[in-house]
């Protein structure tokens, strides 16, 4: 990453510029206004231009960068020469930086620390153990540092909304007229054929009310079998007046059986039936 920055004379070397040179090509631009030569005057600050070659993400990742570089096995970290290369990087960036330098410098107090330790006699530990290793946790968490490093440039690399694709966006007129479709003479026609076929399939019933007397076809009864012997049973239901009229005769019929004001009479069984009036009739006034 190359961080540069530099100032000009604008107003001198602006001076300096003559129409005689106008269609030569511009060397450079001054707040967008062509150079075409480089001012006399030029002054660079000697902190002006700054380069890193390498941009480091905290004390671990300079780090494992440190190991790979130096081709280290992970495993079995050689303290001295990373120490050496680590601090030495430190004294780069703290003259620079110095609260970036500071959360270096924990770091480096921790290489120390390991550093000293390896250097003192391993403790004395039980028969078949292996004596605890002061590099363990520096190694477990640069493991573990490594990993997420990975997963998180394999996560990089899939696609992404703004930066691999765009979402596709429609816009959709909505206040237009809505345009029905065209209706033709023949499914009119077809539709009319539907409704009256459906007609058809309905069917109502009418159903009227009759006010029937009974006691008032009692007494038509009577008044037919009078002066007559006997009269056919089916002689007095009139069946072009409706079912309900027979019905009213039949139940008079049976009404002037039960009180015994005619007699219903048979020669032999399934013989025809005859109707009469009772011996001693009551006279209705």
């Amino acid at each position: 990453m190359v961080d540069s920055a530099s100032q000009l004379s604008g107003s001198d070397a602006l001076a300096s510029l003559s129409p005689e040179v106008v269609d030569q090509v511009a060397v450079a631009r001054l707040y967008g206004e062509p150079l075409f030569a480089l001012p006399q005057d030029l002054y660079i600050p000697p902190d002006a231009l700054e380069i890193f070659l390498e941009a480091f993400e905290g004390p671990l990742d300079l780090l494992l960068y440190l190991i790979r570089k130096q081709n280290f096995n992970i495993l079995d970290i050689p303290m001295a020469g990373l120490t050496r290369q680590y601090l030495s990087y430190i004294n780069e960036i703290r003259h620079r930086n110095l609260e970036l330098a500071a959360e270096y410098l924990l770091m480096a107090a921790m290489l120390i620390e390991i550093k000293s330790r390896m250097l003192l006699p391993p403790k004395a530990v039980a028969q078949g153990q292996e004596p605890d290793d002061p590099r363990a946790e520096l190694v477990r968490r640069l493991l573990e540092y490594e990993q997420m490093k990975l997963a998180a440039a394999h996560l990089n690399q899939l696609p992404q909304l703004g930066r691999d694709f765009l979402r596709a966006e429609v816009w959709v007129d909505q206040t237009s007229p809505q345009r029905f479709p065209d209706v033709n003479v023949q499914d009119l026609q077809e539709a009319w054929q539907a409704i009256l076929k459906r007609a058809k399939l309905v069917q109502r019933h009418k159903i009227s009310r009759e006010e029937l007397s009974v006691r008032e076809h009692m007494s038509l009864l009577l008044k037919t079998l009078q002066g007559q012997r006997f009269v056919a049973f089916e002689t007095l239901f009139d069946p072009e007046r409706g079912t309900a009229v027979l019905v009213v005769t039949f139940i008079a019929l049976l009404e002037l059986a039960k009180e015994t004001l005619i007699e219903i009479t048979q020669a032999e069984a399934f013989a025809p039936i005859y109707v009469r009036l009772a011996y001693t009739p009551i006279s209705y006034h």
